[in-house]
């Protein structure tokens, strides 16, 4: 099984720590050394100022000897001579045996062989070594020479070093061992602080995947706290990322589910639209049948023909509305096109013809300029936008209506305007006014057998050709107006309200 993997606070702390415990170990050994050479070379100062006052001792008692006959010692030097404690001082005569003293604060310790012998071992190659003499410590020592052959070692101890460089290791040593510590709590609280923001994502994430997203209206609330997500820290960043994410993603949830509920209500509203013929040409085709079956009357045949036409009218209508579907469906993968120059200025001119004979007690005008308008489109398509707008006008305004059909070019493309001064759209239904199978309120009531895909359809083609269209009305002011591209072949990708989903 593999080792659980180390927590990111985990890792932190120990490159942290570590790292700065390496240089607090460096910065001990750097500083130590500094020290000890320091007060090495003191030492060794302090031993050359000696070695040539006991040189002097030396050569002074030398001749005291030769006058009394006195042995020459290492004590009957020193005797009567202030020196400070831990000097060392060995000497030689030519023709006596060596002798050897150590001063101690209270008293002097005098060296046996095996310890001058130490002596001379470490002074055998060199003026100046470092010795160890049992029981006494570490000396430093140098040798020389008085002219009568007199061979002096001096001494000193090396114990006030040590002392030193002892209590300044301790004081390091607790300096950085409080220090760590210290260190350690800073960086797992600093750290812990820093991830925070980290840990509020990862709570977030957790929530929201434990949300039932696939089914029924979906509203995903869960934020990573403003606190938590400032898009100035690094952490933070992350949950301002993850936020402006759920935001998308419930914006995305949100629209499929307005997508599905129109989709629901699109389903709802075809098949109203379509029961109401098939029960109409069910109904008439029963009576014919119940009628062929009582005999060739002339009532007969003049009820049975009245029923075929009534189930003409409504396969005619039923024909109309499929045939509007169709068109939607072929419309929402991007065909149905057929594009060429289009002249719309003379496409006005001809839908304001058509138009007029269908409602003479509305006043119809057409502001055109003298120069053509063209754009690149399909001419059949546009011509039925221009219509079903024209429609849709003549069907919801009451009759003494005035309304105008306007083409001008705007920049490099085209604007067509239809305005009518009638009671305006209900801003509730505003917003739908595009969706297939929509309906106006009161004051601009369906009056004919329209299917209710007229403006849908006229959304799509415009849409296939690239452009916009749009309504701003208030009552007594209404005015659709579509833009078109100068070049209008690459048609625009359709919002919600124009895509297949609806």
């Amino acid at each position: 099984m593999l080792p659980r993997p180390l927590s990111l606070q985990a890792r932190l702390m120990a490159a942290v720590i570590g790292f700065v415990s390496l240089i607090l170990v460096i910065v001990a050994i750097i500083t130590s050394a500094t020290l000890g050479a320091a007060l090495e070379e003191r030492v060794q100062e302090q031993l050359n100022s000696y070695s040539a006052a006991t040189r002097r001792l030396v050569a002074e008692a030398e001749d005291v000897s030769l006058r009394t006959g006195a042995d020459l010692t290492a004590e009957s030097v020193l005797i009567g001579e202030r020196v400070p404690p831990g000097l060392l001082l060995a000497i030689q005569p030519p023709d006596r045996s060596a002798t050897g003293i150590i001063v101690t604060t209270t008293r002097g310790r005098t060296l046996d062989n095996g310890e001058l012998f130490e002596l001379t071992e470490a002074l055998r190659d060199a003026r100046d070594a470092t010795v160890s003499l049992s029981d006494h410590g570490s000396f430093r020592v140098n040798i020389a020479q008085t002219e009568n052959g007199t061979i002096v070692v001096t001494g000193m101890s090396r114990a006030e070093v040590q002392r030193t460089l002892g209590s300044l290791f301790t004081v390091i040593a607790l300096a950085t061992l409080g220090g760590l510590v210290l260190l350690a709590l800073t960086t797992a609280v600093t750290i812990s602080v820093g991830l925070r923001p980290l840990r509020a994502v990862a709570a977030t994430a957790t929530r929201v995947a434990n949300q039932p997203l696939d089914r029924g209206e979906v509203s995903i609330t869960e934020r990573v706290p403003e606190t938590e997500a400032d898009p100035r820290t690094e952490t933070g960043l992350v949950g301002a990322a993850l936020n402006t994410l759920l935001d998308h993603v419930d914006t995305s949830l949100a629209a499929r589910q307005r997508n599905e509920e129109r989709m629901r209500r699109f389903v709802a509203d075809a098949s109203h639209e379509l029961r109401t013929p098939l029960a109409s040409i069910r109904g008439y085709s029963e009576l014919s049948l119940k009628a062929l079956g009582q005999g060739q009357s002339a009532e007969t045949l003049q009820n049975t023909t009245s029923a075929l036409e009534r189930i003409q009218a409504q396969s005619v209508r039923m024909t109309r509305l499929v045939e509007d579907l169709l068109l939607l469906a072929r419309l929402d993968e991007g065909r149905e096109l057929v594009r060429g120059p289009v002249d719309l200025t003379q496409l006005a001119v001809e839908a304001i013809a058509d138009a007029q004979p269908t409602a003479l007690d509305h006043s119809w005008q057409i502001d055109v300029p003298e120069h053509p308008v063209r754009v690149t489109g399909d001419a059949g398509r546009l011509h039925q936008v221009v219509t079903n707008l024209l429609a849709n006008a003549r069907t919801h305004t009451p009759p003494g209506t005035s309304i105008t059909l306007a083409v001008a070019a705007v920049g490099d493309g085209a604007e067509l305007r239809v305005h009518d001064d009638g009671p305006g759209i209900d801003p509730k239904v505003r917003e739908e006014l595009f969706a297939r199978f929509a309906r106006g309120d009161v004051s601009r009531a369906r009056q004919t057998g329209g299917t209710g895909l007229g403006l849908a359809i006229a959304k799509a083609i415009v849409e296939g050709h690239g452009g916009t269209i749009s309504v701003a009305s208030e009552p007594g002011n209404t005015t659709f107006t579509v833009r078109l591209p100068g070049d209008s072949a690459a048609p625009q990708s359709r919002g919600e309200d124009g895509g297949r989903d609806q």
